[in-house]
């Protein structure tokens, strides 16, 4: 592991998301998930832009074409190369300490770290949702991007990020807080 427990959390998640990945059949691909704008391949190819996007901020290099078709014929092998490009990035002398800017908010890159874990973990739900195929988060990860997502997302600055919180019990467990906080409905129906 890295001497940051961010960067070691962000290797867990992207080592969870990568194992569902590479699991999704052939033919779930398109299938509907409750992101309810984005089939299965559409959520793998906002991942990997994202893991493409957070490179070029730590790098302090050109940002990627998002018009572009970045999984192509392998999207399996495209999410594998973002995601080690993004582990890459993010050990970086000051890559955690710099700030940088988005349409979304100035922020350090150990924030957008764990920004990007909370997200590989809502969107290895809705993979799951949609696919069936099974993810094991670690719980004190799951937990920790809850409390995180909480104490970032006030209601008021939700807009165009998020929508608002579902229903959800409060012992329900921790994945399924999230994912409603998030404003995913829990369960999902196709």
């Amino acid at each position: 592991m890295t001497n940051s427990p961010i960067v070691d959390d962000l290797v867990r998640a992207s080592a969870v998301m990568g194992g569902m990945i590479d699991r999704i059949a052939g033919d779930q691909w398109t299938a509907p998930t409750p992101c309810t704008e984005w089939s299965v391949r559409d959520v793998v190819s906002h991942l990997v832009e994202v893991n493409l996007v957070f490179v070029a901020m730590f790098e302090e290099g050109p940002m990627p074409d998002r018009a572009a078709d970045c999984l192509g014929a392998d999207p399996a092998g495209a999410h594998r190369r973002s995601a080690a490009a993004l582990l890459a990035a993010a050990v970086l002398p000051e890559a955690l300490e710099r700030s940088s800017s988005s349409w979304v908010d100035v922020a350090a890159g150990a924030v957008r770290l764990q920004w990007r874990v909370a997200d590989l973990i809502v969107h290895g739900w809705d993979l799951a949702q949609a696919t069936g195929v099974a993810a094991e988060w670690p719980d004190y990860l799951v937990e920790q991007s809850l409390a995180f997502a909480r104490a970032q997302l006030p209601a008021p600055s939700r807009a165009g990020r998020f929508a608002d919180p579902q229903p959800i019990r409060d012992d329900a467990p921790a994945l399924e807080r999230l994912v409603a906080f998030t404003g995913l409905p829990v369960p999902w129906t196709p």
